[in-house]
């Protein structure tokens, strides 16, 4: 039993799913099942596993999700008779229980496959991102091209990202073989909650784009929080450079980090 929910636990954290897992670790007197017994939890609330049923485990449940949600591990202490704060159940027994929180990695989601977009990959796998590829050529979208890739996305762009789970988890940039996919990708992801959404491209190109989505609708406000023309200003032209300036830039808004020379700042 405790084999088969460790597999799904391992299952769910390759594919980079939130979960818990919560593990009764103590228990006294009358209890639904003994020390050990496991259950995992995702954030949907679907459980594997048991951890006795009834009140107990929906509670235990609650806990995990809510956990999950702050991405904080605890442990929760729970007595289960009718005494004033208690579960309100006949066992009459004390339980801890555990839940072991385990965070999705941070998602780089890359759209185009071509240089930029392999440095940018090789970048994102070295600082641990889960890295995504979307493109509609398969010669710029297979396992040779990107070995470590976590996920492969071939075929339509547009309806690739439109199929996607986009959350505030993720990291879109886009870099595509030409304005008109560009504009086309952006117009599909500017309504989701993705933590960062940049898109390559010289001024002219971004304010031509730009206008093109405010005149279907798009709001100005919507558009200015995309980071285009993409990347932080460090210098250089070649396909690592500009990576190199894009990642620095991803960070700085996942970190919530500041354009300062570090011997510059009066604290560190």
């Amino acid at each position: 039993m405790e084999s088969r929910v460790l597999e799904k636990l391992t299952e769910k954290v390759k594919d980079n799913k939130g979960a818990a897992l919560a593990v009764i670790t103590k228990v006294e007197g009358s209890t639904p099942r003994e020390e050990g017994s496991m259950m995992v939890v995702l954030e949907d609330g679907t459980t594997y596993g048991t951890v006795g049923g009834g009140k107990f485990e929906l509670v235990v449940t609650k806990r995990a999700q809510k956990c999950i949600k702050k991405g904080k591990s605890q442990t929760f202490s729970f007595k289960l008779n009718d005494d004033k704060g208690s579960l309100h159940m006949q066992c009459g027994g004390n339980a801890d229980v555990f839940i072991k929180v385990f965070k999705p990695k941070d998602k780089l989601m890359i759209v185009g496959g071509g240089h930029i977009a392999l440095k940018l990959y090789e970048l994102g796998k070295t600082l641990n991102f889960f890295t995504v590829i979307f493109d509609d050529r398969e010669e710029f979208c297979n396992s040779d091209r990107f070995p470590h890739a976590d996920e492969l996305i071939l075929g339509n762009i547009e309806e690739s990202l439109k199929n996607y789970n986009i959350d505030n988890n993720c990291y879109i940039v886009i870099v595509t073989r030409g304005h008109k996919y560009d504009e086309i990708a952006l117009e599909t992801v500017i309504e989701t909650n993705a933590k960062y959404i940049g898109m390559i491209g010289s001024k002219n190109k971004t304010k031509y784009v730009m206008e093109n989505l405010m005149n279907k609708g798009i709001s100005k406000e919507k558009l200015e929080k995309v980071y285009a023309p993409i990347g932080i200003n460090l210098g250089g032209d070649k396909p690592e450079e500009i990576a190199f300036s894009i990642m620095s830039e991803i960070l700085l808004v996942k970190n919530n980090g500041t354009l300062d020379h570090m011997k510059e700042l009066k604290s560190i």
